[in-house]
């Protein structure tokens, strides 16, 4: 038996029965759970982490596994999904509802699930690393999985938790991670920016015309983040509510300054976003005067 089998079959008994020293209450407190892949942060578009009543940190599967380099491929069987991970040098076979696995072909046991949940596979964050080979590393401090499958010594891409006067209190006022990415930010700023002035196409998702949700969806998509199609859809299922935008927010607007969302941009700076506006294309515009000051009501953190 080879050392990746062997080291699969062992790390089988010892880590699924292990926790990541994070109750579901501090799960909770701090809204979110956080996954780094190398020196990469994962960026889950809906279906997010979440630590499950046994203490077990759960990932959406596909995610992760395409962060690291794997294809996965996903196969209805009755009620439940199979789901194939592989590269050149392993693959891993598994299925909903089942606690084993096929690793390089030998079957592998465990005494939890995978579990399929808001139309997303979820597993065990050690059980996908370390089957695939890779270590796994727990900060507690940030809530932060770090899974390193190079050679490099990666450090946390997150700063130590603490308390940020911009986001929506919850009723324990909790602590929440922040995010080290104002280069992500910045090269979001920089890419709306280079398409001032393309006109409105309602409908449109390229620079051949956007509407405001498509310019949105494109720029974000540019650094690898996905997003809901809809204005709406964005405000209701991405990121985090924040009172005070900050370079990067999703800033959305409606003539009644409550939810439905009619309108979405990008907060730049300065009081201002730039959004595709029906009028006058791509531009930016005043985030608390005129027109568009009478309907903002939410801002969403993404990054």
């Amino acid at each position: 038996m080879n050392t990746f089998i062997k080291a699969v079959l062992l790390s089988s008994v010892v880590f699924l029965s292990m926790s990541l020293n994070v109750s579901h209450a501090q799960a909770a407190e701090s809204r979110t759970v956080k996954v780094q892949v190398n020196d990469e942060l994962v960026h889950f578009p809906d279906a997010q982490p979440f630590v499950d009543k046994s203490s077990r940190t759960q990932i959406p599967l596909r995610f992760v596994s395409e962060k690291m380099g794997y294809s996965i491929r996903s196969v209805p069987v009755g009620n439940h999904v199979k789901i194939t991970i592989q590269n050149d040098n392993n693959k891993v076979v598994l299925q909903t509802g089942q606690n084993r696995a096929l690793v390089n072909g030998k079957i592998v046991t465990f005494d939890t699930k995978a579990i399929v949940k808001k139309g997303r596979t979820y597993v065990p964050i050690r059980f996908i690393a370390e089957s695939l080979k890779t270590e796994v590393k727990w900060d507690s401090k940030i809530n932060l999985a770090i899974v390193k499958s190079d050679d490099k010594n990666q450090k946390p891409l997150l700063f130590n938790k603490r308390v940020n006067p911009t986001v929506a209190p919850t009723n324990n006022k909790s602590a929440v991670v922040q995010i080290n990415n104002n280069g992500l930010k910045d090269d979001v700023i920089g890419n709306a920016k280079k398409f001032m002035g393309v006109s409105y196409k309602w409908g449109g998702t390229t620079p051949k015309g956007f509407d405001c949700s498509g310019f949105v969806q494109f720029v974000y998509n540019m650094q690898s983040v996905t997003l809901p199609r809809t204005s709406n859809a964005m405000l209701s299922s991405s990121g985090l509510t924040v009172f005070k935008p900050e370079v990067g927010d999703l800033v959305f607007f409606s003539s009644s300054k409550k939810a439905p969302a009619t309108h979405v941009g990008i907060y730049v700076g300065n009081g201002k976003f730039i959004s595709a506006t029906s009028s006058r294309g791509v531009r930016v515009d005043s985030l608390t005067d005129g027109y568009w000051g009478n309907r903002y009501f939410a801002v969403k953190r993404v990054l």
